[in-house]
């Protein structure tokens, strides 16, 4: 139980002999409206009714204590569909409102509620001790990452019944490079030395072997790329140049290289499978998945930055565009295409599996890249799937060109989609979306692969729940932004369930059917790489990811002279491997040359979490006067505390104004449209 019932029992007693005669309609009118959370009852709607109607019966069966804890969790449910739905009032002594019961029982029930509020907060969610809570996650990691290290490398994946390895991807020990960044997230600089020198000995991007183009990019060169960034502050030893230069980052361009034959389409969209040795194997087939084709422009765009080459980010951005020129007349793409011939070969348009990261990149790369353009091709995605494919904020699958119903089904993957939409400022809708798989969640324990909407069941076949990290990673995104109590919990779930469900003598095993938890011989690398990930920054809130913003990260000396990095700019690539956009300006000419000019790296490197006003004169300096010669011209809307207007100030009042400047009206040009936690705004 959340808090202690004893010492005002009589209270609850009479609140009680009140709710007897009205709980019924007021159960009723939750489960209607999809807001029933009781702990009690959320997973068991039947077993709610009957204790409502034993309720209404007076039944003296029925324990004192379990009414009381079902009123409460009643009241605490209400408020959190109120924080979600309504205005979110964060004092609890507005959080109830009549209008949720019947109207004649409205003074009834007010005169209950208003007793309950003296005794006890009806917001009020249990108190967690975010070490504990982050001590348990670093528990969990270890315990899978030793489990690995011990029984299966330096193949792909450990099966964690048998306790063994298994190849999956290439032979690349892809769990050790997928958990190579969140060793040092975690400060285990000593294990992260060891592991990058094991992987750099062992690693061969000219193996003749077929890979996923979109597997390979996402995990090892996404991997290498985050490992590289976070090395210096591991204490690796890059020598002289780093951000530029560096063994992982090398590592990385020699595998991303070996991709690039795969673009050799008619259309620019790669193929889905190359060969690292020949190219593209003989007799491929040119159907890709959308999500295969439009999820390559974060890792290649920032290997353009780093390493001076053009051809990766415009090999990805040309791939983005042609994709993009495919859509139907109601603004929706398929999920396979032909990349020789540019037509549709599937033509179901969802936002979930062979779809999902396409959307990411568009926002995640806009921000990394200083492409607006992309941010505006998400957001006409995001009216169109709105519009056609939302419904009671659910995302279905429908036709792409008739935008008729083809599939009333969640699928797990969709659950990335209200992390994404908090990127872009839409949390209202991205709390609704999140609050629906929770109680999938809440229901089953894990999110099935796809789960019948209509029928509230996982679809037959499709049961399992392979430890993936969408959920905890939209959790973790929206908590961010709101600091919601309640989104926390959701976090606290997901640990639990993990820590009960999944946990083997060696490892964490897939569960291979929601229904009855049964497990499955597998741990993917995605376990380490994201859900592990997103848990212990969800429970570490001094993370420095998370204090950067305000302490303005670190300078370093790059062949462009003094740069500023990690300072608070990051995305994470769609195996949450962070990549940090300060590094991306350090080393080249921070755009191509078809860009716009847009100073977007630097002023999001300012930060609106910033405290230290010195710091934030410095950082505003650095962008008015101390930029290489041979820099891309700052755009004339740019953030510069140089600025005419600013000139008669002090620098102090300077560097006040900009900021307050950023949360103006009208709209600010698309480089200053952020959100307190660094998000882009809408165009609205």
């Amino acid at each position: 139980m959340y808090f202690s019932i004893r010492p005002t029992h009589f209270i609850f007693h009479f609140a009680i002999v009140i709710y007897r005669y009205s709980l019924v309609a007021c159960v009723l009118e939750s489960f209607n409206s999809n807001i029933f959370l009781s702990e009690k009852f959320a997973s068991n709607g039947p077993d709610g009714l009957r204790t409502a109607h034993k309720i209404l019966l007076n039944d003296t069966n029925l324990d004192d204590d379990y009414l009381i804890q079902f009123l409460h969790n009643r009241i605490l449910n209400l408020n959190f569909h109120q924080h979600q739905y309504g205005d979110g009032a964060r004092s609890s002594s507005k959080n109830i409102n009549a209008s949720y019961f019947p109207s004649l029982l409205s003074k009834k029930i007010n005169a209950a509620i208003e007793l309950l509020k003296e005794v006890q907060s009806p917001r009020a969610l249990p108190k967690h001790d975010l070490g504990e809570l982050r001590d348990r996650v670093q528990s969990m990691f270890y315990h899978a990452y030793n489990g690995y290290m011990r029984y299966a490398y330096p193949r792909d994946e450990l099966r964690p019944l048998s306790c063994t390895g298994a190849d999956t991807w290439g032979a690349y020990s892809l769990t050790l490079v997928d958990a190579l960044d969140s060793l040092v997230l975690l400060g285990n600089y000593s294990e992260f030395q060891r592991a990058a020198d094991l992987l750099l000995r062992q690693l061969d991007p000219l193996a003749n072997v077929n890979v996923s183009v979109f597997e390979t990019n996402i995990r090892i060169v996404g991997g290498l790329l985050s490992a590289h960034l976070l090395s210096n502050q591991a204490g690796y030893a890059n020598g002289d140049g780093w951000p530029c230069s560096g063994p992982l980052l090398a590592m990385a361009e020699r595998f991303a290289r070996r991709l690039l034959p795969a673009f050799a389409t008619a259309t620019g969209m790669p193929y889905g499978t190359v060969n690292l040795l020949h190219g593209v194997p003989p007799g491929e087939t040119p159907v890709a998945c959308t999500a295969c084709v439009g999820t390559l422009l974060v890792e290649f765009g920032a290997l353009s930055r780093l390493t001076g080459d053009p051809a990766f980010e415009s090999a990805a951005m040309r791939a983005v565009r042609a994709l993009h020129s495919l859509r139907s007349p109601l603004g929706l793409v398929g999920n396979h295409v032909d990349v020789q011939r540019g037509r549709w070969t599937a033509l179901d348009a969802g936002i979930g599996s062979a779809v999902d990261s396409y959307f990411e990149y568009l926002v995640k790369a806009g921000v990394l890249l200083q492409r607006p353009e992309l941010v505006s091709m998400f957001n006409g995605y995001k009216d169109a799937y709105n519009k056609h494919v939302r419904m009671d904020d659910w995302y279905f699958w429908v036709h792409m060109d008739k935008g008729h119903l083809t599939s009333p089904v969640f699928q797990s993957l969709d659950a990335f989609w209200p992390g994404v939409l908090s990127l872009v400022g839409d949390t209202d809708q991205a709390l609704r979306t999140l609050h629906n798989y929770h109680q999938v969640w809440k229901a089953h324990g894990s999110l099935p692969e796809f789960y019948s909407v209509p029928k509230s069941q996982p679809v037959p076949g499709r049961e399992a729940y392979p430890l993936r990290p969408e959920l905890i990673e939209s959790i973790y995104y929206l908590h961010r932004a709101t600091g919601d109590p309640a989104v926390l919990q959701m976090g606290v779930d997901v640990l639990y369930s993990i820590e009960t469900m999944a946990r083997t003598d060696c490892g964490f095993a897939t569960v291979s059917n929601v229904l009855h938890h049964s497990l499955e011989d597998r741990m993917e690398s995605f376990f380490l790489a994201e859900t592990v990930k997103y848990l212990y920054l969800l429970f570490t809130p001094d993370h420095f990811l998370h204090t950067a913003s305000r302490t303005g990260g670190y300078s370093v000396q790059t062949p462009r002279g003094t740069c500023r990095v990690w300072s608070g700019t990051h995305v994470f690539n769609t195996e949450a491997h962070p990549i940090d956009a300060a590094c991306l300006d350090c080393c080249h000419s921070p755009r191509p040359a078809e860009a716009s000019q847009i100073d977007l790296v630097e002023v999001l490197g300012l930060g609106l979490e910033a405290q230290d006003e010195d710091w934030l004169v410095a950082a505003a300096d650095r962008l008015g006067g101390n930029r290489d010669d041979d820099s891309a011209p700052i755009n004339e809307q740019s953030f510069d505390a140089s600025d005419d207007k600013n000139s008669t100030m002090s620098s102090s009042e300077s560097a006040a104004a900009n900021r307050f400047e950023l949360l103006t009206c009208p709209t600010p040009p698309f480089h200053q449209r952020l959100t307190v936690h660094g998000q882009v705004l809408p165009d609205n």
